[in-house]
């Protein structure tokens, strides 16, 4: 807010009517409010951004035992056929 009033001031010492001077500041305050994120903007993004990770974390540890459960099982399928194929041979 501090910086408002110092643009306000300045436009003001440098003969910008009050009325125009005011509306320059309502506009910057409209858009600063509108465009820009406070720390509990930040926060607060900062904590569902979180919240997401962990979700993806979670997911990927799971696919991650489901493809090597399926690895092993593949493995153990080849090396059973191998078996299976040397004693016919």
């Amino acid at each position: 807010m501090e910086a408002l009033y110092s643009l306000y001031d300045a436009l003001i010492s440098i003969n910008v009517p009050n009325d125009r001077a005011r509306a320059v500041v309502d506009a910057m305050e409209r858009d600063m409010s509108d465009k820009l994120a406070t720390k509990a903007d930040l926060k607060h993004m900062h904590e569902l951004i979180s919240k997401d990770f962990q979700v993806v974390n979670a997911r990927i540890d799971h696919l991650t035992y489901v493809l090597t459960v399926r690895l092993f099982g593949a493995a153990a399928v080849v090396i059973g056929a191998l078996a299976t194929v040397q004693k016919f041979f």
